[in-house]
């Protein structure tokens, strides 16, 4: 620098600093300084890689500091293809090179980055390892399962929205919205999703709008590096997000990002869009025409209902008069029956009467002929008297037994002025119905039988 000439424009006064000199000639002489310095091996995890149309752009940090590094793109596809990996956020590398500084000009900032000759991967970033070990640590308890258990609403009325209040992913979930046609209310929690502050900020929206009775809660975000979504791997966001009895919608980053948040909530998307519409799985103007082409099967079938319907009314009236006839039907083959019985067991006790009766008179008779044979004497006598009151008992029983066989005698029952009906078929008429159909019955009196024709029209 001392062989620069200064400016003529007199410089600060009172400086003993040397100069004016031009600050063009000053920066080039400073990237001339730079590149003479050491080049070297750098460790540490590679964050914010950014792939331009000429060059990459990334950070190499660790726990001390961070350097801004820049490799031109040919090379550095060619140096990611020589080490059969692809190079990502989070992995640990070893890079080559040295120290470059780019002047700028009239239109252009300057800038100052490492350049990079050379990489390689060194293993697992130190970031990735420490979200891997959180994540562990939250499925052992059971906190990755909280949220996919809670039940989550077909059509919910209220949605909260976690996103930025300028971010694109808003629109994004106003289309996917619109999309399943639903109209209710929606709460927006706006908060920062892109730096330290970010975090606790997401947490204290998220309790809020479960606090006003949102039903579901949708946090949303675009894509970007791991660095970016580094706050959705906040530990006190995901267990407030764990613990919530309210179930949270995730959309953080594209297909190939996944955060923490996205292991606890209950549903992780992959875009705002598709977030949406997992908090309404209820396709809303699907459900409406098929709730109208439902009421227009129901209102075509209602005749057909009402018809089935009173043909089971009609047979389950008529049933009580069909038991009733089967009931009449039983008791009329009952009596039937009964009166058979009773016929043959008066037909056998009379015929047990007259043979008793017979077998008496023969005694009689024998009673009679013993007694005058010893008449002459008084112990025939007594014998005599003796027989002649067993005879008197005897007749006794039988007048007993004659008036029993009376008393069951149905021609004495026709004596007092009944009468049996039987039709053609010899079977009893106890209905006027039934001799209607017969139309020709034969009726038994007292003392002779008589047929008769039955007039008028049969029921």
């Amino acid at each position: 620098m001392s062989t620069s000439q200064p400016l003529p424009s007199p410089g600060i006064p009172g400086s003993d600093l040397p100069g004016p000199y031009p600050v063009g000639e000053y920066a080039a002489r400073l990237r001339d300084r730079l590149r003479q310095f050491a080049r070297v091996q750098l460790v540490g995890e590679l964050v914010n890689l950014r792939v331009a149309r000429a060059r990459v752009y990334f950070e190499l940090r660790d726990g001390a500091g961070a350097l801004p590094c820049a490799a031109w793109r040919d090379d550095w596809e060619r140096m990611s293809a020589a080490g059969g990996q692809q190079l990502a956020d989070g992995m640990q590398v070893v890079i080559a090179g040295g120290c470059d500084y780019y002047p700028g000009s009239a239109t252009s900032s300057p800038g100052f980055s490492f350049h990079v000759s050379d990489v390689r991967v060194a293993g697992a970033g130190d970031l990735l390892a420490r979200i891997d070990r959180l994540r562990k640590a939250l499925d052992a308890e059971g906190l990755l399962e909280h949220q996919k258990r809670l039940i989550r609403r077909a059509l919910p009325r209220t949605i909260g929205v976690v996103t930025g209040e300028s971010g694109k992913a808003r629109d994004d979930v106003l289309a996917g919205l619109r999309r399943r046609g639903w109209g209710g209310r929606l709460v927006w929690g706006f908060a920062p999703v892109q730096d330290r502050h970010a975090a606790p900020a997401i947490t204290r929206s998220i309790q809020d709008l479960a606090a006003v009775g949102c039903e579901v809660i949708v946090v949303a975000r675009g894509g970007g590096s791991l660095a970016d979504l580094l706050c959705f791997c906040d530990e006190t966001l995901c267990r407030t997000v764990a613990l919530l009895a309210v179930p949270v919608v995730a959309s953080v980053g594209h297909h190939t990002d996944r955060t923490l948040l996205d292991d606890v909530a209950a549903v992780s998307c992959s875009t705002p869009t598709h977030a949406a519409e997992a908090a309404v799985p209820l396709h809303c103007a699907q459900a409406r025409g098929q709730l109208l082409h439902q009421g227009e099967r129901i209102a075509g079938h209602a005749g057909q209902a009402v018809l089935v319907r009173a043909r089971l009314l009609a047979r389950q009236a008529r049933a009580p008069a069909e038991h009733i006839a089967r009931q009449r039907r039983r008791l009329d083959q009952s009596l039937r029956e009964l009166r058979a019985s009773a016929r043959r067991r008066l037909g056998d006790e009379r015929e047990l009467a007259d043979r008793r009766l017979l077998v008496l008179g023969r005694k009689v008779e024998m009673a009679q002929l013993v007694r005058v044979r010893a008449r002459g004497s008084l112990a025939d006598a007594a014998g005599d008297l003796r027989r002649g009151a067993g005879l008197r008992r005897r007749h006794r029983e039988l007048d007993h037994l004659a008036l029993a066989l009376a008393a069951h005698d149905p021609e004495r029952t026709l004596e007092r002025g009944y009468a049996l009906v039987r039709d053609s078929g010899g079977e009893l008429v106890t209905r006027a119905s039934d001799a209607r159909r017969a139309g020709a019955v034969r009726i038994s009196f007292a003392d002779a039988d008589v047929d008769a024709k039955i007039q008028g029209e049969s029921s």
